[in-house]
């Protein structure tokens, strides 16, 4: 059997079925072995009773046929009998922990032998000694029996099945005794008599097991509640507390105490009120909380988990306190008693918590969460009212770049500067919180004045755009500011922020520091953009694109060294899509990278088919170079179509040292180390640095067309622009390529300025694959006419 300890602490009443009780049934678990030490446990109380029982009964029977029977035969049955008896009581007594220990088979069944033995025992009077008296004799003798038989049922029902036993015996033994001397009236009145004690034997048993039982679980509720009680007063947070009818503390527990910051002996009769509101604070200035507890202790109310805050000492804390009315017996009110414990640290952590959750960590001001209630209630009043109010969005210009050069951390000091500005310019009703990043709003709750809100949108970008000083590093950054009426412009406040959000992006569109309302065709813009990103990720798995080729020629013989691959979109759906609109939202959703992939891979196979002298400019995203893995793709188009790396010239811009230097660095450099070159398009157009001149080779700079153009109107800084790059490339070994010739002049002029190559409408439009072939084949015939 298994510890009776391993079960729950509660034994629950099972089904006790006469087998059960008996103690001829049992499931094996832990409660079942609980049953049987429970049984037997008693034993050892109910022994003595069984021995002193045994012994008179002896001695009547003894006495009753000590004429008729030999002294020797009495003697030897009196002596096995107490034997048997001392026996039984040595081995009950050995059981009397059974109520804590497992009960084993084996002493289960030797305690039913003894009593089997026993049983036997006792029938000898009636078969052996009986025969040998008088009808007088058997009368007492049943009647001793019968006694006997009723002593063992009062007095040792802890142990059904031993009684049970010696009732069956010395029952079976009676009626066979009246059986053979054809008493059959008394064997019958014999036989319903043992079947009444046996099913006697059975109730008694199940009433004491059942007895048993519930002072077992009484006993172990008892100690389960007076540890629960002992480990709570122990606990240094919770504590006991009581008061008279006069609210005067009493039987102060030492914990207690403590939290009153007395000592036991001095907190003893004072009145509760007294020790944990304010010194000399009448009822009438207590706290709200102080005013509830006072209130239910006069009207004698129960309360539970009643916040409540006190003053200890001139010490503010938060109590929890739990309480109910006292009656004595004559249900007359004697006082309160409760549980209380200290929650101040618990509550600064809930405040803390719920702080957190409605504001900002880094700038302290109000977060999502919070701008989403405000914007809330700002409609809700211009929808009561009739009036208007407003949100503005506001994001900070190149700010990536700040994050990107100088780290995260300055980045984050940056923005709480940021904020701190914007919370210097707003003033009544108008609150400001950050959304995340360097995106910011601000929700307006009277926004009647539509001048009222370009006048603090100018303020903003004015403002956040003078110099910040952070850590020895005087950074500029700019604002661009989208803003929405509600409720014209959205009556949620989902609807609103989404229309101040495209008024934000408009603002940015436009190259930044400025304010831009929504208006209802900025949502046409966002769904024709929506639209084409669908139909740009349903082109690159419908092969859509076409690459067209514009030739590139040198300056002094105008011969074709290159051509650069420009990627085209016919869409169904769209009709021709300019490159300058579906280019950038590739790269905004970073699909360029796959269809820069196909570009790369679509170029090397053209290029095959062209002269061995001819190269093939592919331009590269930013976005495809900070893949770790983009020389494996230069790799593989090279494999692919079998051109030779020399043939292939990766055109790059400005801005890819902008947002990864490093990466982008690393890029280049496995791609020239296959032999490719590397070309430096609109030079001196974007973040211009001499810095990645000097630690990449280039092969190309290419001047951008807006300076050939400046050039060619005779403007005196494009000059200056175009002869210093082409002095600066010659002396770093490098070519020049004059992008945007569109007429002789344009061409003469950049040839007389220097430069090495020219690129143009007027050497060539880009045109597709099979004209660029046919160039090649005209050039042929014109040589061999020669």
């Amino acid at each position: 059997m298994s510890d009776p300890n391993s079960s729950s602490s509660q034994v629950a009443q099972p089904n006790l079925s006469a087998s059960a009780v008996l103690g001829l049934r049992n499931q094996g678990d832990a409660e079942w072995v609980r049953l049987r030490g429970l049984q037997f446990s008693a034993l050892a109380g109910q022994t003595f009773h069984r021995v002193y029982a045994h012994a008179v009964m002896a001695v009547l029977v003894a006495q009753l046929y000590f004429e008729h029977i030999s002294l020797v035969w009495l003697v030897g049955w009196v002596a096995a009998l107490a034997l048997i008896n001392f026996r039984g009581t040595r081995f009950d007594r050995s059981l009397a922990n059974t109520d804590r220990r497992a009960l084993q088979p084996t002493e289960f069944f030797q305690q039913t032998i003894n009593s089997v033995v026993s049983g036997m025992l006792w029938s000898v009077p009636i078969l052996f000694f009986a025969p040998l008296g008088s009808a007088g004799d058997l009368a007492a003798l049943l009647l001793i029996l019968a006694m006997l038989t009723l002593g063992s049922i009062t007095f040792y029902s802890a142990a059904p099945a031993a009684v049970a036993s010696l009732t069956a015996l010395v029952g079976l033994a009676t009626a066979t005794h009246l059986i053979i001397f054809e008493m059959w009236f008394l064997a019958v009145c014999s036989g319903f008599f043992t079947v009444t004690a046996l099913l006697g034997t059975i109730t008694v048993c199940r009433t004491f097991l059942k007895a048993r039982l519930a002072e077992c679980n009484l006993a172990e509720k008892e100690e389960v509640v007076s540890l629960l009680l002992r480990e709570f007063e122990e606990n240094e947070a919770d504590w006991l507390w009581e008061i008279d009818t006069n609210r005067k503390l009493r039987s102060i527990s030492p914990r207690f105490a403590f939290a009153l910051g007395y000592r036991q002996e001095e907190a003893e009769g004072k009145p509760l009120m007294e020790l944990i509101s304010s010194k000399n604070c009448k009822p009438s200035d207590y706290a709200p909380s102080l005013r509830e507890l006072a209130g239910r202790l006069k009207h004698r109310e129960n309360f539970s988990n009643l916040l409540v805050h006190v003053t200890i000492n001139g010490d503010e804390r938060w109590w929890e306190l739990s309480g109910t009315p006292m009656r004595d017996d004559r249900d007359r009110f004697v006082g309160f008693r409760g549980v209380g414990s200290d929650v101040t640290e618990q509550r600064e952590s809930s405040e803390k918590i719920a702080y957190l959750a409605r504001y900002d960590t880094l700038t302290s001001l109000p977060n999502r969460l919070q701008l989403h209630e405000a914007l809330g209630d700002a409609l809700s009043y211009a929808a009561q009212w009739r009036t208007r109010c407003a949100l503005m969005m506001v994001d900070l210009d190149r700010f990536k770049a700040v994050n990107d050069s100088l780290g995260h951390m300055t980045g984050d000091k940056l923005l709480a500067q940021v904020s701190s500005r914007l919370q210097s310019i707003l003033g009544k009703d108008q609150m400001c919180g950050r959304l995340g990043g360097d995106e910011f709003a601000i929700v307006i709750r009277d926004a009647s004045n539509s001048d009222r809100i370009e006048d603090i949108a100018r303020k903003v970008i004015a403002t956040l755009s003078e110099p910040y000083e952070v850590d020895q590093h005087t950074l500029y950054v700019g604002a661009s500011v989208g803003s929405a009426y509600g409720p014209r412009d959205g009556d949620t406040v989902e609807e609103l922020m989404r229309n101040a959000d495209l008024a934000l992006y408009r603002a940015k569109d436009t190259g930044g520091g400025a304010h831009c309302r929504f208006e209802p065709a900025l949502h046409a813009s966002a769904e024709e953009r929506r639209r084409l990103e669908a139909s740009l990720r349903q082109a690159i798995l419908s092969d859509e694109f076409v690459l067209h080729y514009q030739p590139v020629v040198d300056a002094r013989s105008e011969k074709i060294v290159s051509f650069e691959a420009l990627v085209r979109w016919n869409s169904p759906e769209h009709g021709f899509v300019s490159p300058g609109k579906f280019i950038p939202l590739a790269e905004d959703t970073r699909l360029i990278v796959p269809i820069g992939r196909w570009v790369l891979q679509q170029a090397c196979m053209e290029a095959r088919a062209w002269p061995e002298h001819v190269k093939v400019n592919v331009n590269v995203s930013p976005e495809q170079l900070l893949e770790p893995h983009f020389h494996e793709e230069v790799i593989e188009a090279l494999a692919t179509s079998g051109l030779r790396p020399e043939r292939l010239e990766v055109e790059v811009t400005e801005s890819i040292f902008v947002r990864d230097a490093t990466t982008a660095r690393n890029s280049l450099e496995q791609i020239m180390a296959l032999g490719c070159s590397v070309a430096l398009d609109d030079f001196g157009t974007g973040y211009s640095s001499l810095g990645y001149l000097r630690t990449l080779r280039f092969s190309t700079i290419k001047v951008d067309r807006s300076f050939v153009q400046g050039a060619a109107q005779k403007s005196n800084e494009s000059l200056a622009i175009i002869n210093a790059v082409v002095a600066m490339a010659k002396s770093l070994d490098m070519t020049t390529t004059a992008e945007g010739v569109e007429t002789p002049e344009e061409a003469e002029l950049i040839r007389n300025l220097g430069c090495d190559k020219i690129q143009g409408f007027y050497f060539g439009r880009p045109m597709v694959k099979e004209d660029a072939r046919r160039l090649f084949k005209r050039h042929t015939r014109q040589l061999k006419a020669g």
